[in-house]
């Protein structure tokens, strides 16, 4: 019930959106579970077999308390190989497999099976309605853009004069592309690799007046904290080549283990990196710096709160940052 009033009554999303989170885990006092409302879908993700046990009774319950006919669950994967369980995906009779979202105006598809998480990210809804302010007339470069959450809406609501939408994975683009469809948009798209992207269009000079980095989570446990560090470090220094001169660059990381304090101390580095390329006397190639200026930083919506007790749970982190 609690969980129910801050999304219904207080932030009172239903009169924007029929997509956001339900019960966010430790934030909501629910420790193990995830549940987003996707229409009338509620879609969970159980981190622990307690709750992976309990998920048919507690999502029969919510459904009968929002009036909402389906449900699906699906345990996490790093739970069912912790667990040695086959956890197969429990759901409700009849259950589609997949609806239509809304968001602000913005039509989005979501599709249950295959997809990351619970099927699309809610999370950076503030984040996607801020940006759009942004981009009247801006040409949008969204990189690891999954289904097109940001590329779409920037080019609907935002009236972004080009966006190119970049992803790894077939399926996701296909469905970002059926996105733009349904809201009656153009977007360009290319399957390719991050890394492969972005060197090409330095190759050819190509720049951009927003460029968009939400890489997926790049660090899943401590033994990879180094390394999934070095890759953001990368990657931002990269993206921050591709941003015009007055440009904006908005930088996300998922990764709970990469703090806030780290993350501004990796980008100041990757700005110092990322200026026009010298070729020094040895043949190594060295890169000036580039002003960099912090406009603000953001970062889950609201509906999925940190509670006081468990502040490591706050794991999405977004610097707003401009180049000059």
């Amino acid at each position: 019930h609690a969980a129910i009033a801050l999304r219904r009554d207080l932030l009172q999303l239903d009169n924007t959106t029929d997509a956001y989170r339900l019960i966010h885990a430790e934030g909501d006092y629910l420790s193990g579970i995830v549940v987003d409302r996707y229409a009338e879908v509620l879609s969970a993700e159980a981190f622990s077999l307690a709750m992976y046990q309990r998920a048919p009774e507690l999502m029969q319950r919510l459904a009968a308390m929002l009036n909402v006919p389906h449900w699906i669950v699906r345990g996490s994967p790093h739970m069912l190989g912790q667990e040695g369980i086959a956890g197969e995906t429990q759901m409700s009779p009849d259950c589609p497999a997949q609806v239509l979202v809304r968001e602000s105006g913005t039509r989005y598809r979501v599709r249950f099976a295959g997809g990351h998480k619970t099927g699309f990210f809610c999370d950076q809804r503030e984040n996607r309605a801020r940006l759009a302010q942004l981009c009247k007339g801006k040409t949008v470069l969204d990189l690891c853009c999954y289904t097109g959450g940001f590329s779409v809406h920037a080019k609907r609501c935002g009236e972004a004069a080009d966006v190119t939408a970049v992803d790894i994975d077939e399926e996701p683009l296909r469905i970002a592309r059926e996105n733009a469809n349904l809201n009656q948009v153009r977007i360009s798209i290319a399957q390719s690799d991050a890394f492969a992207y972005m060197r090409d269009m330095l190759r050819i000079g190509r720049q951009y007046d927003i460029v968009v980095l939400d890489p997926p989570k790049l660090i899943n446990g401590r033994l990879e904290l180094e390394e999934g560090t070095r890759k953001h470090f990368d990657l931002n220094r990269l993206a921050m080549q591709l941003v015009r001169p007055g440009g904006i660059l908005l930088s996300c990381t998922c990764s709970g283990l990469l703090t806030w304090s780290e993350f501004h101390k990796l980008l100041v580095s990757a700005s110092l990196q990322s200026g026009a390329a010298h070729t020094l006397p040895d043949g190594r190639v060295r890169h000036a710096s580039r002003p960099l200026q912090f406009l603000s930083h953001s970062g889950a919506a609201a509906d999925h709160p940190t509670a006081a007790n468990c502040p490591e749970s706050e794991y999405l982190k977004a610097f707003w940052l401009r180049l000059g």
